[in-house]
């Protein structure tokens, strides 16, 4: 298939969206799919950004306000249909709901191209985060507007798509998430990185990676590490990543550890030298890093919702405390703290755990749900029998 995939976030970006597109165009390219990614520009890469499994086309955009690291693609939608004119796609895929996005859904529109779209962010419930609380119909309105305009719209989990179906969406799929099981595993354990974390072998250390932002739940994660701490006094904190709230989260949190943002292979060394993982966010479509720290052999700690909900099993390989209830994941925080057994048995079930969540299942899927999109808008010609 010529494909057309049209992201207003890709790598070397940092975040789940980024990461997971990043994937999917390599892996579709490496399966023979001829696939052109449109992304906001970036003054570090240059116009033609080219790759052996996919061709890269970048469109103006504009830094978004406190993430000056990420781009908010504008509108293009007379650039896109002059391409697609020339050079048709097969189905143009829009991972983001942005002005470019939505621009590139009414382009394909408007040439009779199939499109599909996918929902990753919750924006609509971001808004309480951000003091803007009212707006929250609005911004649903949109999202639903724009996918809703799309033939399938893929989230990442069940649980996600019913929900969505409540709220008026339509023609809903599954398009998971794959852990790199290959990338992120147990073995990359650094004990001079955890020395230079001030850890001693048998030290616990925490580790959470993430964008710095309102909606990922911070006053909450840093309770939990209180309590860790003041539990286990050796615990060592790591907090990796970068946004709008880390120089207020170190000044709040003098202790820890932050080592900003760091490439994935670094990523996979922090997991694998650490040994706990907190997810405190409730605001997650998914939630990769939480299959990324089981991969990496953590024992982890998180809302019941989707991916902790998809992969712990609590007791058995993690802990998961229901989504009303802060108290109760920080009590499993300082429990993870405080039991060295427990972290060690839970460390070789979270692996296994994840271990088939492959990349690979998750691309044959996609691929498989796209081609019957772009048959079912391109069927074959009926024959008619010649009578003789």
């Amino acid at each position: 298939m010529k494909l057309a995939l049209v992201t207003e976030t890709f790598p070397p970006e940092i975040n789940g969206v980024a990461m997971t597109f990043g994937v999917i165009a390599r892996e579709l390219g490496r399966r023979g799919h001829q696939v052109t990614v449109y992304r906001p520009r970036r003054h570090d890469l240059p116009a033609a950004d080219a790759h052996p499994e996919y061709q890269v086309v970048a469109l103006p955009g504009l830094p978004l306000p406190g993430y000056p690291m990420l781009r908010l693609g504008l509108p293009a939608g007379r650039t896109l249909r002059q391409r697609w004119r020339a050079d048709r796609p097969d189905l143009v895929h829009v991972a983001t709901e942005g002005p470019l996005g939505a621009s590139a859904v009414t382009a394909a529109r408007a040439l009779g191209l199939p499109v599909t779209s996918s929902f990753h962010t919750n924006f609509h419930a971001y808004t309480r985060h951000y003091g803007v609380g009212p707006l929250q119909r609005v911004a649903l309105a949109w999202l639903r507007h724009v996918h809703n305009r799309t033939r399938r719209t893929f989230a990442p989990t069940g649980e996600l798509c019913a929900e969505l179906a409540q709220l008026g969406f339509r023609d809903l799929a599954v398009l998971s998430r794959g852990v790199d099981t290959t990338q992120f595993r147990p073995a990359l354990r650094s004990l001079p990185l955890r020395a230079a974390w001030g850890a001693a072998p048998t030290d616990p250390v925490v580790v959470h990676a993430g964008r710095m932002a309102a909606e990922k739940n911070y006053p909450l994660l840093l309770r939990a590490f209180s309590a860790m701490r003041a539990a286990e006094p050796r615990l060592r904190c790591v907090l990796v990543g970068d946004g709008p709230l880390r120089a207020s989260l170190q000044r709040q949190f003098p202790g820890g550890i932050f080592p900003g943002f760091i490439p994935r292979d670094d990523l996979a060394r922090h997991y694998a030298s650490a040994d706990i993982y907190i997810h405190a966010s409730l605001t997650e479509t998914f939630g990769n890093v939480l299959t990324e720290a089981m991969a990496s052999g953590l024992a982890v700690a998180g809302f019941d919702y989707a991916a902790a909900r998809q992969f712990i099993r609590t007791g058995e390989n993690g802990l998961s405390v229901p989504c009303d209830q802060p108290e109760k994941l920080i009590a499993a925080s300082v429990h993870l703290a405080t039991d060295a057994d427990l972290r060690i048995r839970f460390r070789t079930l979270a692996r296994l755990t994840v271990e088939p969540q492959c990349w690979e299942t998750v691309i044959a899927g996609f691929e498989s749900d796209l081609a019957a999109i772009v048959a079912a808008a391109h069927p074959a010609p009926r024959l008619t029998p010649v009578l003789v």
